[in-house]
């Protein structure tokens, strides 16, 4: 029996959820909800699921199971949170949410209510990152010693004027940081474990009529005692792919996009002539570096194929909600050490 998925949201974004839940055996978009009704219709009768304006009644609905939030990133704790109490199984766009709290009432209210939440971060699906991640896990770097993120992107005057939520931090919850480079935020925690001291400094240099940043630059500390750096932007024309550096005593990889650039360990083994092999057939595009549309729902698929597994596993998610909270904290700290120009400890 298929798990009925439910999208909250019709914008961009819910249409590479939808691709995604069709490739995903046992799963079956059976329902989106929007608070304009015409939205609504009009994906519904693209897709070919029941379009609801009003969540409650979406919720009442026997054939949903799971709700996929597609709003924007300040506007995902009520529709998250409605579906945990209606006992529906839930799935976040990234980010969580924009501060702390509002992450903690959507775990709060998955765990009281015993669903399954995930957060959704489909670079951690790549082969690339995966790779990245057992060497580190095999201890091939050694000891880590720097970890550096990097995404320099370009998003046009037009790209914020085109919807009123972006570019505010109620609604954006900031700028490059918490829209654009919170993917790799997350792949570089995930990757370098912990992050305890942040400085920082943002700047709004290239937009108008935005309250956020488009320009961030941060130092970190991990507890595993390595440094790091994270670059974000939008105000990079025209926009380059991202990147995470990753080096050790024994070791360095550099991811850019999906494609590993650099794989050099002290100790060799069998499996990085295949690696090294790949690496010459380099297949990264643009990605979103330019164009926020221009990305591929692979690794959506990906994820929502390990969040129907999970709930049939009865397991937590690969990517669940304390896990999705970890780059929000990292994102709201440089915040912090910016705005205040003191070094920020975590945890907050």
């Amino acid at each position: 029996m298929s798990l009925g998925i439910a999208i909250v949201g019709t914008g961009m974004i819910s249409q590479f959820h939808s691709r995604a839940i069709a490739e995903v055996r046992g799963a079956k978009l059976v329902a989106c909800c929007d608070r304009i009704a015409e939205r609504a219709e009009a994906f519904a009768s693209e897709v070919g699921c029941t379009a609801y304006s009003d969540l409650k009644k979406m919720l009442a609905d026997p054939a949903v199971d799971a709700v996929s939030v597609a709003t924007p990133s300040g506007a995902h704790m009520e529709p998250a949170v409605a579906a945990a109490k209606a006992g529906k199984h839930v799935i976040v766009e990234k980010p969580l949410e924009i501060t702390l709290q509002r992450c903690d009432r959507i775990i709060d209210a998955c765990e009281k209510s015993g669903v399954k939440l995930a957060t959704i971060f489909p670079s951690r699906f790549h082969d690339s990152s995966v790779k990245m991640k057992r060497a580190v896990d095999e201890g091939r770097f050694g000891r880590l010693t720097l970890g550096d993120a990097y995404v320099k992107w370009f998003r046009t005057q037009e790209y914020y004027d085109s919807g009123a939520w972006r570019g505010t931090w109620k609604l954006d919850g900031g700028g490059a940081l918490m829209n654009q480079a919170v993917h790799t935020v997350d792949l570089l925690t995930w990757l370098m474990g912990p992050v305890t001291e942040i400085q920082a400094q943002i700047a709004t240099l290239a937009h108008e009529r935005i309250e956020v940043e488009d320009v961030a630059t941060a130092t970190l500390k991990f507890a595993n005692g390595a440094l790091g750096v994270i670059e974000a932007s939008t105000a990079v024309y025209p926009g380059y792919l991202k990147r995470i550096e990753l080096h050790g005593d024994q070791g360095t990889a550099v991811l850019e996009e999906e494609d590993l650039k650099v794989w050099d360990f002290a100790k060799k083994t069998r499996a990085d002539a295949a690696i090294l092999k790949a690496m010459k057939e380099s297949r990264s595009t643009g990605g979103g570096a330019a164009d926020p549309s221009a990305i591929g729902h692979h690794g959506h698929a990906a994820q929502f194929r390990d969040f129907v597994s999970a709930i049939k596993e009865d397991r937590s998610p690969a990517v669940d909600g304390p896990e999705g909270r970890r780059s929000v904290e990292i994102v709201v700290g440089i915040y912090k050490a910016a705005k205040s120009g003191k070094t920020v400890k975590l945890p907050l």
